[in-house]
């Protein structure tokens, strides 16, 4: 089903300037539709961002295939994905043989996408909490994505990145903002690449934004 939108996908992905062929195999694999609302199921394979409720969405194709090929995800990879939402971002990533931790923030999402993963049989481990202070139980990870937005890179995080792994991570003002792309050369020392105009949900927590 939507195997020809997913092709479809897939071209748009490449004409973007998306390179990787284990990331752009994810995407022709996993079934986008069946991690949006069904009230919107014809909009699942467009290259847009959509609403998924509790003013969260689940984000633009372009940008999930950005920020995964961002990471250079190798196979076995222990990933961290701080704002598990629709859960798309970890399926694609699991998909790519990764070992996934995710955390959402919102109750109501991470119940339903814990729902939704037992459905779809995908083995992550999902968790309730504030994903800025990260998830040091399991900790350090090979690389981290984090789905929302922030006024800076948390510390916790930084702290439970490998040496040698990366951390990816829109940062700016609410209103715009520039992915991170941060590999970690050495226990408190990064490098730093970062791409403009990007546009994500605010990063709330401890180290994030503060709730309204």
């Amino acid at each position: 089903m939507y195997e020809a939108e997913r092709e479809e996908l897939v071209e748009i992905l490449q004409s973007k300037g998306i390179k990787d062929e284990n990331v752009l195999r994810a995407i022709k694999k996993v079934e986008r539709h069946k991690f949006v609302p069904e009230t919107i199921l014809f909009h699942a394979y467009l290259d847009k961002a959509l609403p998924i409720g509790d003013n969260q969405t689940i984000s633009q194709p372009y940008t999930v295939a950005f920020m995964t090929e961002a990471l250079a995800i190798q196979k076995g990879d222990k990933v961290l994905e701080i704002g598990t939402g629709s859960g798309y971002q970890a399926a694609i990533l699991l998909e790519m043989g990764c070992e996934v931790y995710s955390i959402e923030r919102i109750s109501n999402i991470y119940n339903r996408t814990l729902k939704l993963f037992d459905q779809m049989r995908l083995r992550a481990a999902l968790r309730c909490s504030d994903g800025t202070i990260g998830w040091s139980d399991y900790a350090p990870y090979d690389k981290i994505i984090v789905t929302a937005a922030g006024p800076s890179v948390p510390n916790a995080l930084k702290r439970q990145l490998k040496v040698g792994g990366k951390l990816v991570m829109p940062v700016g003002e609410k209103s715009s903002q520039s992915l991170v792309v941060l590999t970690k050369t050495g226990e408190d020392e990064f490098e730093a690449v970062s791409h403009p105009n990007f546009l994500f949900v605010p990063l709330i927590g401890h180290e994030g934004w503060e709730k309204k």
